[in-house]
Parts: structure tokens; C-alpha cells; sequence
């Protein structure tokens, strides 16, 4: 018996350190990035910057967090995932609560042609010319509705909802709560948990999403983060960052992709600590009990 909790011990060892080096290594190309975009102009274009900065520096991120371009474009992401987020969530809930009914006539044929459309789509030419139909061309509504509900995130949330006891409607219905009643005072706020993560993960889709903006917006004052990234990294130049003389000769251009990477990734880091709490609490388990 004692040999054997030994090797349960060793294989558990084992795998934490097989699970922490798994991690680490998703780590470092974003701490490869991070330092050079506290480093020394030289440095990085010598190639002596891989983990630890050279020649440290904070004049490269003070340039990007305080350059107007880029604090536009991250109001405008900001608002997009915002929206979108809160938009999607309240879409997705809507279409699985009655899928969750399995006395609903025809809710197993409904679900079959959402798994339908998981599969197969129109395309990138039909949903531009939807788009364009529909006016959206050069503005916001365009980088939301493409991806309003996810079958695949209503999907997880009609089987949390097919979890939920049933008494808890019931006892609803007897006091004389509509549906939308039960859903919105009743079933909403016991899928924090669920709505917490199926919210991370449109919050990061909004966030990283670069393609629907790159086909449907063309004004340079709506372009999300995203695209200014793309712009940033794409040129090779530092007078593509519309630099005065004296941010040439201070800021490297190397540098500045760096920062853009490290301050456009920032943001939507700081989102999941104020989300874990809602991944481990049982919402569900209290409010029964109670």
C-alpha cells in the first residue's frame, strides 16, 4: 500500500511538471515579444533580445499607449467587444432556453439545422454582399452581427439549462411567471457561471477578430485594434507611424511593433481575473439549498 501511493505520488509529480513546462512554453513567445518592446533599438535588430530585454527602455510602450491612432482604435475595439459580448449573451440565452424544452414541437429537427449551419455556411462573397444589403459597409454593426450567437456556445448553454431542476420553473408557473419571467429572474441569474465563460469567449473572439473589420470596414476612423495592429506589423517602416524626427531618433520602429503586441494583448488579460470567481462559485448549489 505504501509503494503504491509512492507512485501515485511520482506520476502526479510527473504530469504538474509536464502540465507547468506545457504552459511555460505557451509563455514565451509573448515574453520574447515583451522584451523586445522594452529594448534597445540595436539590440533587437541584432538579434540579441530573446527572453531578457537589452538595453532597457520604456520609451517604446510610453510612445503606443499615449499615440492617438492607437487609443482610438482601442475605444473602438473596446466598444465592438463590449457590445458585441453583451449582445451575443443575450441572443445565445434567448435561442437556448426553449431549445432546451424538450416538449417544444420540433426541437430536435431546430437543432439539427443549427448544427446544420456548424458545418456549412454561404461563404465570404454571400455574407459581404448580405452585409452591403443590409448597409452595413463602414460601420460597427458589421463587426457584431456576422457573429451574433455561436451554435456551438448555445449548445453549451441549453445543456446547462437542461441541468437546472425543473422545480425551479414549476414552482414559477404556479405563481404565475411568464417565460420570459422565469428566464431573465430566475434562470439567468443561476448561469453565472455558464454566462461568465460563454461571455470570455466572445469577448475574445470581439477582441481578436480582424477578418469581418479587414472586409467590411474601409474608414480609417473605425478601424478596431485589430486592423492597427495588422497595419503596424505589416509595415517595414518607421515613417508608416506617422513619427515626428524627434520619435524617430527615440522610439525604434522594431520596438514599436513589440509595444502594440504587448498593449493590444493587455487588455483582454485583465478581463479573465475579474471572471475566474464565477468559474469555481456553485451558484446553482446555494440557490437550492436556500
Amino acid at each position: 500500500m505504501h509503494s503504491k501511493k509512492i507512485s501515485d505520488y511520482a506520476l502526479d509529480t510527473v504530469i504538474y511538471v509536464i502540465l507547468i513546462a506545457m504552459g511555460l512554453s505557451t509563455l514565451l513567445p509573448f515574453i520574447t515579444v515583451l522584451s523586445k518592446s522594452v529594448s534597445e533599438e540595436w539590440a533587437i535588430t541584432s538579434g540579441k533580445v530573446n527572453l531578457f530585454p537589452v538595453g532597457f527602455q520604456l520609451d517604446t510602450l510610453q510612445y503606443v499607449v499615449t499615440n492617438h491612432q492607437f487609443l482610438h482604435a482601442l475605444l473602438i475595439s473596446a466598444l465592438v467587444a463590449v457590445a458585441g459580448t453583451l449582445a451575443s449573451l443575450l441572443i445565445t440565452a434567448m435561442t437556448a432556453y426553449p431549445l432546451s424544452k424538450r416538449e417544444l414541437p420540433g426541437v430536435g429537427i431546430i437543432i439539427i439545422l443549427f448544427v446544420f449551419t456548424m458545418m456549412f455556411n454561404g461563404g465570404i462573397i454571400p455574407n459581404y454582399l448580405l452585409i452591403r444589403q443590409l448597409d452595413l459597409i463602414d460601420n460597427l454593426g458589421s463587426l457584431v452581427l456576422p457573429a451574433l450567437i455561436s451554435v456551438f456556445n448555445m449548445l453549451v448553454i441549453k445543456s446547462y439549462f437542461e441541468s437546472l431542476p425543473p422545480s425551479l420553473e414549476e414552482s414559477a408557473k404556479i405563481d404565475g411567471a411568464r417565460n420570459y419571467t422565469i428566464l431573465f429572474r430566475i434562470i439567468l441569474p443561476l448561469s453565472g457561471p455558464v454566462l461568465a465563460t460563454i461571455g470570455l469567449f466572445y469577448a475574445v473572439y470581439y477582441w481578436n477578430d480582424y477578418f469581418n473589420p479587414m472586409l467590411y470596414i474601409n474608414s480609417t476612423s473605425l478601424k478596431p485594434l485589430q486592423l492597427y495592429l495588422q497595419d503596424i506589423v505589416m509595415n517595414a517602416d518607421s515613417s508608416s507611424f506617422k513619427m515626428s524626427a524627434e520619435d524617430m531618433m527615440n522610439v525604434p520602429a522594431e520596438g514599436v511593433r513589440a509595444a502594440t503586441v504587448i498593449a493590444s494583448t493587455v487588455p483582454i488579460l485583465l478581463v479573465y481575473p475579474f471572471l475566474q470567481k464565477y468559474f469555481i462559485k456553485g451558484v446553482l448549489i446555494g440557490s437550492v439549498k436556500g
